[in-house]
């Protein structure tokens, strides 16, 4: 029975993180998150992405809400990206976007564009 119970319990955590990765906002932030030059270089290439997602998202047709923590990591360091945003007429539009280096606290904007590498 106590078997059973684990098992039950480890499908519904399975099913919930798979439903939270799945959405667009989600595979969105990621995606910034490993295309910003600032993040590369705090953690190393390859990012990947940590299990244990927290938050929430609330979508109904074209509107919605999403507050989430995604843990991500690399060779040389990991961290969290916090992602708040609201989905109006079918589009995700975000309140804040940031990803924030374990070690330091420092915080990296992913909204804003990343300054271009100076020339030698």
């Amino acid at each position: 029975m106590a078997v059973l119970f684990v098992v039950f319990v480890g499908s519904v955590v399975l099913i919930v993180f798979s439903a939270v990765k799945s959405t667009e906002v989600y595979k969105d932030a990621l995606a910034r998150a490993k295309a910003h030059p600032a993040v590369i270089e705090a953690v190393g290439s390859p990012v990947t992405e940590g299990f244990l997602v927290s938050g929430n998202t609330n979508v109904n047709g074209a509107s919605g809400e999403a507050n989430l923590s995604i843990p991500i990591a690399g060779p040389k360091g990991k961290g969290t990206i916090y992602v708040a945003a609201r989905k109006s007429l079918g589009q995700w539009k975000y309140s804040g976007l940031v990803f924030e280096i374990a070690k330091t606290h420092q915080r990296i904007d992913l909204l804003q564009s990343p300054a271009p590498a100076s020339s030698p």
